[in-house]
């Protein structure tokens, strides 16, 4: 077996509305794809990442919370890769989302910082 790349990673959301448009608007992923799967209630969006790269963005009638601290095991974070830390940050920050201060990877020296989106996934930009 060789694995080639990884093709998507999906998450389910608590309130539809708010997260579509968090990952849409605030984080500029391109829709590629969205249907209502009525025998779930739920739906599903394909959101574009970098070209190559997918979400899936599922809502489901009440999910169980995301356990936080101290960390539980499994997906720890979404890491995003952006040209500037400082310009993403502001973007962001322009749509109230509150983000960390901005540090620097001490193995790499790149800069980093964290957010949250609407159900506290922890999302991380990582400069280029």
């Amino acid at each position: 077996m060789h694995i080639s790349k990884l093709h998507h990673v999906a998450i389910i959301c608590s309130d539809y509305s708010k997260s579509k448009d968090f990952y849409t608007r605030i984080l500029g992923l391109k829709p590629i794809n969205e249907v209502y799967r009525e025998e779930r209630n739920s739906y599903k969006l394909d959101l574009e990442v970098g070209g190559a790269y997918q979400i899936e963005l599922f809502s489901f009638p009440d999910p169980p919370k995301r356990p936080s601290y101290p960390e539980a095991a499994g997906l720890r974070h979404l890491a995003f890769e952006v040209e500037s830390v400082e310009q993403a940050a502001e973007e962001i920050k322009e749509n109230g989302v509150e983000i960390e201060e901005i540090r620097i990877d001490p193995v790499m020296n790149k800069k980093y910082t964290f957010l949250k989106d609407p159900d506290g996934l922890p999302i991380e930009l990582y400069e280029r």
